[in-house]
Parts: structure tokens; C-alpha cells; sequence
């Protein structure tokens, strides 16, 4: 998926919307699964605080290995916090209590999606039949409690198209924001609530939330920022995600749709960039930066909501 594909630049300053949290203060940990202290990402966090993430970064010899981890009591451990491993596993996003959905590298630079049963071992193969793409890309990035699935294909020009999939049925559904516009379905919450992002004609990102049936979709794009991506949102309807600002520099970002409110978050020590992938109803939200050396680190972010 692009946001796996972006090498965040050097960050010369911390941008900070207006609002700047809204008065909040929140705090950064770094959660890095030891066998790899180089390259680690987390990609969600349910409300129990339970997260998924994987270390490798995909490169020969380096290959994805997924993880699930407890989150650490805040400020109870000394930075950076290396978490215990607990399980291997494909690239997997968690976002309920036993669900899990991710993606599969199967070779050749292909991606199937999966997703994960309640058992913890039954696999289920998710890849819409319209991905035409060479080599075929189909991500599963977001499930909810109803077991209806979020995610994206590439076609045969490599353009990304969102979709849902309803696991009861074995029905896929486009997400789609304009005709003809490359999209990408990243997560859905309790209440069929869908985020993403799209391209628009003149080449630029934007982060959408849009509901599964009915309704028009939210659009936003971090002002003078060329793209800008929602890459998870909780059942309030909070969206996070990251934008890169017109020098080429690399932020996590939030937004609020009741509101319009949106905030950058940047992890003091990533100087190299910052993401975020997924919040829970708590406001934890879990992503990633890069530091100094080039290293990318699992990121847990505490109060932000």
C-alpha cells in the first residue's frame, strides 16, 4: 500500500494545527519487538489495549513477521520500551477483541488478503476478483465486530481501488468516492464507518470518511499538504493518519469530523518522520517513526483524545 511505499524525509521543524490538542498532553512510547530493533510497526490497538504490528521491512532477507503485544502501563517503563514477543504472525491489523485482518506476501511481490478468525487459527482468504494487477496487490486493512472487512485492490494500471467485504456473505462491495478516482478503504469502525483516502484529478491525496450505505463522504486535506492519508478510525468516529507537508516532510496526524478540528502529532524522536495507523475509544493510537539512524520504531501514543 503507498504508505508502506513513503521513506519519510529529515523533519526540520514540528508543524501544529491551530488548536495544537485542544489543551491535551499527550505521551510517546516506543515499542519495538526485540528481534528486530530496526524496523518495527504497529497497526492498531483495540480497547483493551491489546496491539498488532510486525517487525523486517519486507527487503530480501528481511522478511514481514507479525506480532500482538499488551500496551504498557504509560510512563511505567523507561524509553524506549522493547515489548515482549507473543506470537508470530502474518502482517495483521487488530481491531476487536479476536479479529484480525492483514496481508500475506505470497512471493513474486504479490500481496493476498486474509483475515483472521475468532479461533486464532483459521485463516480466511479475502482478494476481490477484480484485481488485475501484475503483480497482484489485494491489502485487507481493517475488520470491525461484524465481521465486514475494509481494504484494496490494484487494477491493472496499478491504481489502488477500495472495497468492502462482508465475511457472512462472501459479497465485495466498492468503496469509491468519485468515478474513476484511485482509493483505498483502510479501516472500519463499530458503526460501519469507513476511512481512507483517495487521489483526486490533479493528483493530490486526500483522507475520506464516508459510511458503508448511504450518506455523503468526508473529505479532508491538510491545508498546502499534497497528500493526506486516514489510515484508522475508532467508533467515536476519530480518524488518524498521517499527511506529508509541501517540503516533503513526513506527520501523524488526527481529525476530528464533528468538528473539522485536526492536529500533528510527531514523535519527539522522529526526526526521520512520524505515522500514525489506528486509535482506539481511549485515544491510544499506535504508527510508527523513523530516527536519526534510519531506524523505524513501533510508536504508541497515549492521550490524545
Amino acid at each position: 500500500m503507498f504508505r508502506m511505499k513513503f521513506a519519510p524525509i529529515v523533519i526540520a521543524a514540528i508543524m501544529l494545527s491551530a488548536s495544537a490538542f485542544a489543551g491535551s498532553n499527550p505521551t510517546f512510547t516506543t515499542i519495538d519487538n526485540p528481534l528486530d530493533p530496526t524496523f518495527n510497526q504497529l497497526l492498531g490497538i483495540n480497547t483493551a489495549g491489546v496491539i498488532s504490528g510486525y517487525y523486517g521491512s519486507g527487503a530480501p532477507g528481511h522478511p514481514n513477521q507479525g506480532y500482538t503485544i499488551a500496551a504498557p502501563t504509560p510512563n511505567s517503563f523507561p524509553k524506549p520500551f522493547r515489548a515482549p514477543f507473543r506470537r508470530r504472525l502474518p502482517v495483521l491489523r487488530r481491531t476487536g477483541p479476536q479479529l484480525a485482518s492483514g496481508r500475506r506476501p505470497t512471493g513474486g511481490d504479490s500481496n493476498f488478503g486474509f483475515i483472521r478468525q475468532a479461533n486464532g487459527f483459521t485463516y480466511l482468504s479475502v482478494n476481490d476478483p477484480l484485481g488485475t494487477g501484475v503483480p497482484e496487490i489485494n491489502q485487507v486493512l481493517g475488520i470491525n465486530s461484524s465481521n465486514i472487512a475494509v481494504g484494496f485492490y490494484n487494477d491493472a494500471n496499478g491504481n489502488p481501488h477500495g472495497y468492502a467485504y462482508t465475511v457472512k456473505t462472501g459479497v465485495f462491495s466498492p468503496v469509491t468516492i468519485g468515478k474513476g478516482l484511485p482509493d483505498a478503504a483502510t479501516g472500519i469502525n463499530v458503526n460501519n464507518l469507513i476511512c481512507g483516502f483517495f487521489i483526486n484529478a490533479a493528483g493530490r491525496t486526500f483522507g475520506f470518511l464516508k459510511a458503508l450505505t448511504g450518506g455523503q463522504a468526508i473529505t479532508f486535506g491538510v491545508p498546502n499538504a499534497p497528500v493526506t492519508q486516514f489510515l484508522g478510525v475508532n467508533d467515536k468516529g476519530f480518524a488518524v493518519g498521517f499527511y506529508i507537508d509541501g517540503s516533503g516532510l513526513t506527520h501523524g496526524v488526527t481529525y476530528n469530523p464533528s468538528n473539522g478540528e485536526w492536529n500533528t502529532v510527531d514523535d519527539p524522536n522522529g526526526v526521520g518522520g512520524t505515522v500514525l495507523n489506528g486509535i482506539n475509544d481511549k485515544g491510544d493510537a499506535v504508527g510508527f517513526y523513523t530516527d536519526a539512524a534510519g531506524n523505524t520504531h513501533g510508536m504508541l501514543v497515549n492521550g490524545l483524545q
